[in-house]
């Protein structure tokens, strides 16, 4: 359950560490000490994790029915000492949801425990912490408590399904989150930031086993993105394919040239399009194979740069995994030849090569947008493919 800030004092020094800080990407300062957040160590999908989105449903509806959170008016990018009238509203909205004390006052003050407060809000909702409040957190801030409490509702459904049949090491891709975490023995001993499938192109829910990872690996065009991108792309710039190192293949294995193609129909969907490995490679220097219905797979991309991004919804599907050889390393760790230094060497190298797992790796794309962590955090994400069926109060995408 969401414990009260005042009671949190005594033992947040124990629960979260400088790395678990780092992890969260906070600087916390001494008014900043009663903010509590997950433990690193404890995964999104576990018996525990039902238990707690259970008790934060009961929370809630008490919460609804003592009226809810009142709607913060619109305020400004304040920092600390600004004065603002909406501050006031501001405060009792957070202490209602438990991210501030409820004895902070009334003040039109935005002090640091305002701040401090602002920052926690802002980690369970998924977006950058930073305690400022701009449109993402406000829109947030705004969401109805009725709203949040069916969203909890919702999603307890879901992970009862989830996590009725866990094996005791597996990965795990919440994709409203845009996370992966690598989890052993009931710890969450990795995660990863992830980029998912765009919300016109969705990545799909999985339940499958991790089988094998290529090194350097060619990237095959599915005919979906032919269709949509790279026919649009030639007919805007012809050189595209050669630029990007991209080759054109017939149903008989024969190369043919971009001028010999009519980009300005549907016959490119007949060729296979391959893109040789290298740093420019869609895939990066990795990917990491299951099977999959869908097609879909994990890897590694050329551009690091989304995974900075709060809102990491940019794929056709796939889910692009940032510090993939951390992930991998912990992949192939009972997989003889390749030990981290061997990983490092095959990738350094630029030569393809493929390693088949010795014991397949159970790995689960869900779809969970709110749930209480193991140590009684609640936390809600966007519902961004409509899933829940909340209306456009719980979808804010902005």
């Amino acid at each position: 359950m969401l414990r009260p800030a005042a009671a949190e004092d005594a033992t947040l020094q124990a629960l979260i560490d400088q790395n678990q800080r780092r992890e969260l990407g906070q600087e916390f300062d001494s008014a900043s000490r009663t903010i509590r957040m997950p433990q690193a160590s404890l995964p999104t999908l576990a018996p525990s994790t039902v238990d707690t989105t259970a008790l934060a449903v009961g929370q809630y509806e008490g919460i609804l029915a003592r009226g809810g959170w009142p709607r913060v008016p619109p305020i400004e990018r304040l920092r600390l000492g600004n004065k603002h009238p909406s501050v006031v509203a501001l405060r009792k909205r957070l202490i209602v949801s438990g991210d501030l004390e409820a004895n902070a006052g009334e003040t039109d003050i935005f002090d640091s425990y305002v701040e401090a407060a602002v920052r926690r809000f802002q980690a369970r909702h998924g977006i950058s912490v930073d305690g400022i409040v701009r449109k993402m957190t406000f829109d947030r801030l705004n969401i109805p408590c009725d709203v949040r409490l069916a969203q909890l509702k919702v999603n307890l459904a879901r992970l009862r399904s989830a996590t009725a049949h866990l094996s005791g090491r597996y990965v795990m891709c919440n994709i409203p989150a845009a996370q992966i975490e690598a989890v052993e023995n009931g710890v969450a001993v990795s995660r990863h930031t992830a980029v998912v499938g765009k919300p016109d192109r969705p990545s799909p829910e999985i339940n499958s086993k991790i089988v094998e990872v290529n090194f350097n690996p060619f990237w095959t065009v599915p005919v979906s993105i032919v269709r949509r991108d790279l026919i649009p792309l030639m007919q805007k710039d012809p050189t595209y394919l050669t630029s990007e190192h991209i080759h054109i293949y017939d149903m008989h294995g024969n190369e043919l040239t971009p001028s010999q193609i009519n980009w300005y129909s549907n016959e490119a969907v007949s060729y296979r399009f391959r893109q040789d490995p290298g740093s420019f490679n869609s895939l990066g220097s990795i990917r990491i194979n299951f099977p999959s219905k869908d097609g879909v797979y994990m890897h590694d991309t050329p551009q690091k740069g989304l995974f900075g991004e709060d809102m990491r919804f940019h794929s056709s599907g796939c889910v692009r995994v940032q510090n993939v050889r951390e992930l991998v390393d912990w992949l192939l760790r009972d997989t003889p030849g390749w030990s981290r230094a061997e990983i490092d060497a095959v990738i350094k190298s630029g030569e393809r090569k493929d390693a088949r797992l010795a014991k397949p790796v159970p790995v689960y794309w869900v779809y969970i947008t709110a749930w209480a962590t193991p140590d009684g955090v609640v936390q809600f994400r966007d519902d961004i493919y409509n899933r829940d069926g909340l209306g456009p109060q719980a979808t804010v995408k902005g």
